[in-house]
């Protein structure tokens, strides 16, 4: 079985593949009477879309959304929602290397060994140009969810982090790195620009927080808030690690360090003195922001000759030609926002049914 859905009462289907005609999501389990347009979604398309910037691959994708079901006048009808979005910038000829032989870092042997075939344009299915359905879809989310608020950035990049003292959430969205740290961003330009010279790639770390989220969504075990959440993140492409909170620094601290205290606030709610659970506890929201990390691995398509084997099981080298990502953990910030908008807005329903 080919699992492509996510999510619970809120849930999601996405379809395509990276080259062929179009890609899409469906989104099942939507609320009736929301507002949404395809002009609601495409501010959030607009910013994953590539070639925005000489830091991203440069094939031009307008990424222009359609809602084929489930609105009518501009208001959801509780039926399910169709998105597409068009493919118009394939160039499928620079993968004849790839159907012979497989790139080390890709999916090409691990979906041989699955399937006993694979789509090797551009990677078909194990493509990062699928992400741009989970926005689209993540876009319908945050529609259900409009007390909350979603920002994701870059915290490091090839092994350069920012400095958290000069933190600017102004800076996200004027530099191409969506980085809160104009020193850093500024620093991230020579990184980058050193390895797509060198035909190589850099990995890199997101953080995102949800702000609005209040106390109460989750439950105890199967549907821990922080583990949805992180099965949410590791399904993105060439991510290899998710922190929620602290993460595996809280591992470094002692008990009393690692507490989240508590004193009395003026509304009968707690006011917390820190969030090393990252908003998060006993798989329960506390109120407190929702914090996750992701880490990108570098992106494997680089031009730098790696050793591998062909399909027919001889040694070869390879380097992947075409147009591909630097560093894919830019263009995954507002990935990683789509997928935590997505399981927030199902833990929303899921809270609503059992609580009322």
């Amino acid at each position: 079985m080919s699992f492509n859905s996510f999510g619970r009462l809120f849930r999601f289907t996405t379809w395509g593949e990276s080259h062929g005609p179009a890609l899409g999501a469906v989104v099942d389990g939507c609320p009736p009477g929301l507002d949404l347009s395809e002009e609601s979604i495409q501010p959030w398309l607009d910013k994953r879309r590539p070639g925005t910037s000489r830091f991203t691959t440069q094939r031009q994708e307008p990424d222009r959304v359609r809602i084929l079901s489930g609105v009518f006048e501009g208001r959801t009808t509780g039926t399910p929602i169709s998105l597409m979005i068009e493919n118009v910038d394939q160039r499928s000829k620079d993968y004849s290397e790839v159907a012979l032989a497989y790139r080390p870092g890709h999916a090409d042997y691990a979906y041989d060994a699955k399937y006993g075939f694979r789509d090797y344009r551009g990677g078909g299915r194990s493509s990062a140009r699928e992400t741009a359905a989970r926005v689209a879809a993540g876009a319908v989310a945050r529609a259900v969810i409009p007390e909350v608020r979603i920002r994701a950035y870059l915290v490091e990049l090839g092994g350069d982090a920012i400095d958290r003292a000069a933190f600017d959430d102004g800076e996200i969205d004027a530099n191409p790195f969506f980085c809160p740290d104009a020193a850093a961003a500024a620093r991230w330009i020579e990184l980058l620009d050193d390895a797509r010279k060198a035909g190589s790639s850099l990995g890199a770390v997101v953080e995102c927080v949800a702000d609005g989220v209040p106390a109460g969504w989750g439950a105890p075990l199967y549907a821990k808030l922080d583990s949805e959440l992180a099965s949410a993140c590791m399904s993105i492409n060439a991510v290899k690690g998710v922190e929620i909170g602290d993460g595996f620094a809280a591992a470094r601290l002692r008990g009393e360090d690692n507490a989240d205290p508590m004193r009395p606030g003026n509304d009968g709610k707690p006011v917390f003195l820190a969030n090393h659970a990252g908003g998060v506890a006993g798989g329960i929201s506390t109120g407190q922001p929702v914090v996750v990390r992701v880490a990108m691995k570098p992106t494997s398509s680089i031009l730098t000759p790696t050793e591998t084997i062909g399909r027919d099981g001889q040694a070869t080298e390879i380097r992947t030609k075409g147009r591909h990502d630097p560093c894919v953990g830019i263009r995954a910030a507002p990935v990683v926002e789509a997928m935590m908008a997505l399981v927030l807005a199902d833990q929303k329903l899921l809270q609503r049914g059992q609580c009322g």
